[in-house]
C-alpha cells in the first residue's frame, strides 16, 4: 500500500472525528458516519428506556443509506469509465459537507433537542458519510478504515507486546499504523468539541472537516494514480 495514500486515509479519519463531534454535539446527539450508534439509539428509544431521542437518528440513518447506495454507484461507474472514482468521491462528500455548513448557516450548536436546521443538516452529513464509507472501504487501507476505530484498535492490542498475535501484525510495523488510526479519531474528536466549546455555529465548525476533504482529494488527484478494484476494463472510447 503507498505510504502516501495510507496518510491520507489517517488525515480522512481526524476529518471523521470532527464531523462526529460536530454531529453529537452540535446537532444531536446523533451519528452520521457511525451508524452503529443510530440503530442502538434507535433500539433503546423502542422501549422508552434513557429518553434518548429517536428522529434525528433515523433520519441519520436514512440518510447514510440514500449516500451509500448513490457513492456505490457512482464510484462502481466511474471505474469502469476509467475515471479517478476515488477522488470524485471525495469531491462529492467534501461538496456535501460544505453543503450542510450553507444549510446550518448561523445556527447555533444544540444538544439534545435539535431544531428543524439542526436536522437538515445532520442528513446532509450523513449522506457525505455514506459516501465516505464506500470509498473508505473500496480503498481498503488495512487498519485505517476511517470512520471507526474498533477493529484498529483490536488489531492495534492483538499485534502489540500485549497481545503478541501473528495474525494482527505482531513482529512487524503494521499495528503501528492502527494506533495512528486511532490517534487520528482522537484528535479530530478533540479538536471538534473545542471548536464546538469556544461557541463556533454550525456552519463555521463545517468548513473545517470540509477543508480537509477536499485537500485530501486535491492531494490525491495530484500524487496518486486512478485506483483498481476488479472492475472490469472500460468499454469504448
Amino acid at each position: 500500500m503507498r505510504p502516501q495514500l495510507v496518510a491520507m486515509m489517517v488525515v480522512l479519519t481526524v476529518a471523521t472525528g470532527l464531523i462526529e463531534a460536530i454531529s453529537l454535539l452540535a446537532l444531536g446527539p446523533v451519528f452520521t458516519a457511525m451508524q452503529t450508534g443510530n440503530v442502538l439509539f434507535l433500539a433503546f428509544g423502542a422501549t422508552a428506556q434513557g429518553n434518548l431521542p429517536t428522529l434525528a437518528p433515523a433520519v441519520s440513518l436514512a440518510s447514510f443509506a440514500v449516500g451509500a447506495v448513490c457513492g456505490a454507484r457512482l464510484e462502481s461507474a466511474s471505474e469502469i469509465r476509467g475515471r479517478r472514482w476515488f477522488v470524485i468521491g471525495l469531491v462529492v462528500e467534501g461538496t456535501l459537507i460544505l453543503v450542510a455548513a450553507g444549510a446550518g448557516w448561523g445556527v447555533a450548536p444544540r444538544y439534545g433537542s435539535p431544531g428543524g436546521r439542526h436536522l437538515v443538516v445532520a442528513a446532509v452529513l450523513a449522506v457525505a458519510m455514506g459516501f465516505r464509507n464506500v470509498s473508505s472501504m473500496r480503498v481498503n487501507v488495512p487498519g485505517v478504515p476511517t470512520t471507526l476505530v474498533t477493529r484498529s484498535m483490536t488489531s492495534f492490542l492483538g499485534g502489540s507486546m500485549l497481545g503478541q498475535d501473528s495474525a494482527f501484525g505482531y513482529g512487524t510495523a503494521a499495528w503501528r499504523l492502527r494506533a495512528l488510526a486511532v490517534l487520528a479519531m482522537f484528535t479530530g474528536g478533540l479538536a471538534g468539541a473545542l471548536l464546538v466549546r469556544a461557541g463556533w455555529t454550525v456552519n463555521w465548525l463545517l468548513t473545517v472537516p470540509a477543508a480537509v476533504v477536499l485537500a485530501v482529494a486535491g492531494a490525491t488527484y495530484v500524487s496518486q494514480p486512478p485506483l483498481h478494484t476488479g472492475q472490469p476494463p472500460p468499454v469504448g472510447p
